[in-house]
Parts: C-alpha cells; structure tokens; sequence
C-alpha cells in the first residue's frame, strides 16, 4: 500500500458571535484528559448547524452507551498482557475500535431493516419517528430514518479513523494500524455483501456461512482488536499470527452463538427483537443446519415471513431445536472455542491467560429453550413421515 503523505490537520469551529482578540485562541471543546470518545462527540456537538443535526448527534452518542464494550477491553487487556505500558494509547485506540463497532451497527441495522437497537429506537428508527410524527408517510418517514442511519455511521467510522491516526504512537505503528484497519474494513464490507446476497436464494452452504461470520464479525470484533494490541506492545510476528489465528476462530464462534441469541434469547438480554431475523429469513449458520433436516419442510414456511407472528416465531424455534439445528450450530461453536484456545496456548503466560478468560466470558450460553411435548412429538412424527 502506498502510504499518503503526511497532511496537517486544523479543528474547525464554529466561528463567534463577537469579534475576538486576534491573539486569543478558541477554546478546545473537551480537555486534553477526555477520552477520545469524549473528544469525539464534543468536536461533533460544537459543530451542529440546526435541530436536527444535534438529534442526529445526540442519539449517535446514545447508540455507543451500553453494550459490553468487550472490544476495547480486549485490546487494552491483551496490550497489558503483552508487556504495553502506554496505556493512555492503548485506550484511544480502544475507543476507535469501538467507534467502528458503532458504525458497522447503525449500518447493519439500515442494511437489515431494523428500527430498535437494545430495546429502543436506534437511529434509523429515532427519525422514521420524528418524520412520521411531522406528518411524513410511512415510505418517506422510513427513507428520512434510513439516510440518518447512512449518514450517522459514516461519522462514527470517519470518527475512528482519526481517532487511530491521532492516537499518540510511533508514526510507524500508527502506520501499521492504518494499514490493519484497511484490511479489516476490506472484509467487513465483502462480509457484509455476501450476507446480503446468500440470502437472496435458499442453497448456501455452511462454508459460506462460517466465510460470512469470518469476514463479518472476527475480523473487525477479534482481529483488529487483538493484532493491534500486539502491535502497539511490539510484539513479534508469532504473537501477531497466534492472535490472529485465535482471533479468527473465536469470531467465528461469536458469531454463530449471537445468531443463535437472535432467535433464542429475549430482546431485554440481546436489545433485538428475536422475530427480526426470523422475518427476514436471514441464512445463518442456524438455517443453513436446519434446511439438511426432515422438518425444514415446516420451518421453510415460517422463516421468511415477514408477518410471522410471535406464536409463528414459538413454533419455529421449537422446530429449530427439535430438528437439531441448534444442537448442530452448538456443536461448531464447541470445535471453535477449542480451536481458540489452541492457537491462544502459543502466546505468552499472560496473554494466554487472558485469552482463555475473554473465550469463556463472550461464548456463554445466553438462552436455553425447552420445546413444548406437543411440538416434539409433532416434530418426530413429521420426521418419520420423511424418513
């Protein structure tokens, strides 16, 4: 890659009601100890131009409260790990990883269709219900929530890419992190394309589904956070390449256990409504097991449905655990988290250590659902019927 030449950068602000001494020099709108975070949205409030400008800020700062924030915990922790002592760093670079979190959130819940985000509206959903309530129509309203959405998550990732690039290390690590970031959006947005596109037909394959889950979530959620943690604690390339070995399974294993929370688990634990994904009939790991069984017969009539209702979405899951697709998806998510560990073995005591820590505590089992009598020996008797 070619690297770009250095350019200066200059805050612009908002300029003053009253004309100020020439001498005197606008004030910084947050102080040198904020986090970048902070840094980030104060920047962003200074600058607003109208009413809903600041909305759009306001809830795009809303969008990054909550949550685990397990990537920038894993960053600064394997960072510490690895010998880092430049913790004021390892934490910018944190708060930019979780800035691209934010980022590839808003877009996804455009790209999907979503409107609420850990039980509330998200940003798509904020302005559908602010145009809706000026009078807008329903497809204009949704149009003005969707472009917010758009517009919002180009903030968020313009915002953690200067957040990298001004993070405070040597030019060549931030360098080296630039050229990471580079690579890992490359594969998000190839992740997120093929998503879309398996969904358009009824025959992907688990290989495609694991491809997706790879390039969707490890590498932005586990691959970036850990490399860059090596990275900035000059760790050698063997450390570099276990990580992102162990990164790549343990994402992929992420993955798969959020899609099983998406159908399973209730909107208080994940802050998606578990018919969402149901209705859209998005080709997961979970679909893909389930479309090898006796029973897809029933559940093809049901995933998909965008007016499946919530005792459609019942049945459904029931079929789903019945079937054994669950158990299958499982059973990846078990082989994954060995292979995570395994890759991890090779790394430092510490690291190592706090690798097995981070696998156990992201992996956990959020759901447990027990099919009613009727639906299992409705499902096995289908089953037989097919056999």
């Amino acid at each position: 890659m070619t690297r770009p030449t250095a350019v200066t950068t200059r805050r612009v602000t908002t300029p003053p009601a009253v004309s100020a001494p020439e001498t005197a020099v606008a004030p910084d709108p947050a102080p040198r100890s904020a986090s970048a975070h902070q840094r980030f949205f104060a920047t962003g409030h200074a600058q607003v131009v109208d009413e809903h400008d600041r909305v759009l800020w306001q809830t795009l700062q809303q969008q990054t409260e909550g949550g685990k924030r397990f990537r920038p915990a894993l960053l600064t922790g394997l960072y510490a790990a690895l010998g880092g002592t430049d913790h004021e760093v390892a934490a910018r670079v944190g708060d930019a990883v979780e800035l691209l979190h934010t980022a590839f959130v808003i877009h996804d819940d455009v790209i999907d269709g979503d409107g609420v985000r850990r039980g509330r509206p998200n940003i798509t959903g904020t302005f559908t219900d602010r145009a809706t309530a000026s009078g807008a129509a329903a497809g204009p309203a949704r149009h003005y929530g969707e472009a917010a959405g758009i517009l919002a998550g180009d903030l968020a990732l313009a915002g953690a890419v200067r957040e990298i690039a001004l993070c405070g290390a040597r030019p060549t690590v931030v360098a080296r992190l630039l050229d990471l970031l580079e690579e890992v959006l490359h594969r998000s947005a190839a992740g997120e394309l093929a998503d879309v596109r398996v969904s358009l037909s009824a025959d992907a394959s688990m290989v495609e589904a694991l491809d997706i889950a790879e390039w969707k979530t490890a590498a932005y959620s586990f691959q970036l956070p850990m490399q860059a943690a090596a990275i900035l604690a000059g760790a050698d390339d063997e450390v570099v390449h276990a990580l992102t070995q162990a990164g790549r399974a343990l994402g992929i294993a992420f993955q798969l256990r959020d899609d099983l929370d998406g159908v399973f688990a209730p909107v208080e634990e994940t802050g998606k409504d578990p018919l969402c994904d149901l209705r859209e009939g998005k080709c997961t790991a979970l679909i893909v097991a389930a479309r090898s069984t006796p029973l897809w017969e029933q559940l093809e009539t049901l995933v998909g449905d965008p007016d499946l209702s919530p005792q459609g979405a019942q049945r459904a899951r029931d079929l789903l655990v019945v079937s054994g697709a669950r158990d299958a998806v499982e059973t990846h998510v078990g082989a994954l988290r060995d292979a995570a560990l395994a890759s991890s073995a090779a790394l430092p005591d510490r690291a190592a250590a706090t690798m097995a820590a981070m696998t156990e505590l992201l992996l956990v089992r959020s759901a447990t659902l027990r099919p009613s009598d009727e639906i299992v020996a409705s499902a096995h008797e289908s089953a037989r019927g097919a056999a």
